[in-house]
């Protein structure tokens, strides 16, 4: 699949999701879609982020606006992670990494002086047309969510 580029549609992708689902970005044609990768599951960045959008949801909502999370979790973590915090948006399992490479998230890191190819925390806003209008890359989580909410509410 071809890389993504601001202005340019996305190409539509099918995943597993929590709630039992498979989702198409074409299912939220119509719709703003926020697509934010997240490194694991119940760490403490990654969970500060899933509760800074979940704080916002009826905002998001009132831009016409949905959320989905991604990492390369199982379907079980998230669905742990998810009721554990309350997150009312769906989480993508992306063990394959295929919608990770779509998107380029996936980077070398550093952790304790070792190296391993992990996820660049990222976010996507993709329009109703399912143009991606805004994107985030090497994202720090505080005060994140209201910038994307603020982007969302001008497109």
């Amino acid at each position: 699949m071809p890389a993504i580029e601001v202005n340019q549609p996305v190409t539509d992708f099918e995943v597993a999701a929590t709630g039992d689902q498979t989702i198409r970005l074409s299912d939220f044609r119509g719709r703003n879609v926020v697509l934010y990768f997240y490194p694991k599951d119940n760490t403490p960045g990654c969970t500060t982020e899933g509760q800074d959008f979940r704080d916002r949801m009826a905002e998001f909502e009132a831009c016409d606006t949905v959320i989905l999370g991604a990492s390369r979790d199982g379907l079980k973590a998230h669905e742990n992670f998810r009721a554990k915090h309350g997150f009312p948006f769906h989480l993508i399992s992306d063990k394959d990494e295929a919608l990770c490479n779509l998107f380029e998230v996936i980077k070398l890191k550093k952790l304790y002086g070792k190296e391993y190819l992990g996820i660049d925390r990222s976010t996507f806003l993709i329009d109703r047309d399912g143009i991606l209008r805004r994107q985030w890359r090497g994202v720090k989580v505080k005060g994140h969510a209201d910038e994307v909410l603020e982007a969302a509410r001008n497109l």
